[in-house]
């Protein structure tokens, strides 16, 4: 960094730090707005974690646990992610794409490469099996979301030396869907093919959440007028991206994300031009205007 990154310095009219653009900055936008809005017919709750980038334990689903037991229903959620592509308001979040992480253990016996037939090598079968979960794409996308995507990010087999055939193999690979999957459609189709090709393996998989759409309704248009009427530009609904805690709120009431370029989101000097946070502000504010937020859709 070369900037204090928990400092908060501002340089030729940016806002440097950690968090900057994802997503401290469109905290104090909320804030803002809010204090510029004053009241109103509803009551306007801003919910603040540190939990959304870890496990995702605590934070929102503990919050929205203790709603629910308290019988409070929410309208309407706003999540203050940053959306934005070119510019701050051309873009905002419907909708995610689901996550499902997957670890496959496939065993043999361990030898020596001179003498192969005398053990039992289990690299080509975990080949075969990710071979076969690549070969085509799971979708070619859908309405309002792109084609699912598989991703291999580890093959592992702890094997040093080059003249041992390795006792165990192991992979790890991740598959970002769309609505026209779940996570246990996916898991059955991961499963069968193991159980195929793998010959003696072990499956585990974690879900960081389900894909999901708010379809268009009253507060994706509030934004997208809010948005349009600060900046000029059409604010367009994507699905793109990876999960928020909108993934949880979904269950509670219709969700939209929508804050900063996504661009500098997690970099080093991650930083915000000054000007984006008075537009963003103020597009806050013209959805606070509408009563979307303060009233059942």
């Amino acid at each position: 960094w070369s900037v204090d990154p928990f400092g908060a310095v501002i340089r030729d009219d940016r806002l440097y730090g950690r968090g900057a653009v994802d997503m401290k900055a469109a905290i104090a936008c909320f804030v803002a707005a809010l204090a510029r809005h004053g009241g109103g017919k509803g009551s306007v709750s801003l919910l603040i974690t540190g939990d959304e980038e870890g496990p995702s334990i605590d934070g929102t689903r503990k919050v929205l646990d203790w709603l629910t037991a308290r019988g409070e229903r929410l309208d309407s959620c706003l999540v203050g992610e940053p959306t934005g592509v070119a510019a701050v308001g051309d873009t905002m979040k419907i909708g995610r794409r689901g996550s499902l992480n997957v670890k496959l253990s496939v065993f043999g016996t361990q030898g020596h490469s001179a003498y192969p037939h005398l053990a039992d090598n289990p690299i080509p079968r975990l080949l075969a099996v990710l071979g076969q979960l690549t070969a085509a794409p799971l979708d070619e996308g859908s309405e309002h979301f792109d084609a699912s995507s598989l991703a291999i990010t580890t093959i592992d087999v702890g094997n040093k030396a080059s003249n041992v055939i390795p006792a165990e193999v192991r992979a790890g690979f991740n598959i970002r869907f769309n609505d026209r999957h779940s996570s246990q459609s996916l898991r059955e189709h991961i499963t069968r093919v193991a159980s195929l090709l793998a010959g003696r393996h072990e499956l585990s998989f974690e879900v960081s959440g389900e894909c999901f759409l708010t379809p268009p309704g009253p507060l994706s248009a509030a934004v997208a007028e809010a948005a349009h009427a600060v900046t000029g530009l059409e604010c367009r609904p994507s699905t793109s991206g990876g999960t928020s805690d909108a993934r949880f709120i979904r269950h509670h009431c219709p969700v939209v994300e929508f804050g900063l370029l996504s661009a500098q989101a997690h970099k080093v000097d991650e930083h915000v031009p000054l000007a984006d946070l008075e537009t963003l502000t103020r597009i806050y504010q013209g959805v606070l205007g509408q009563g979307v937020l303060e009233r059942a859709p």
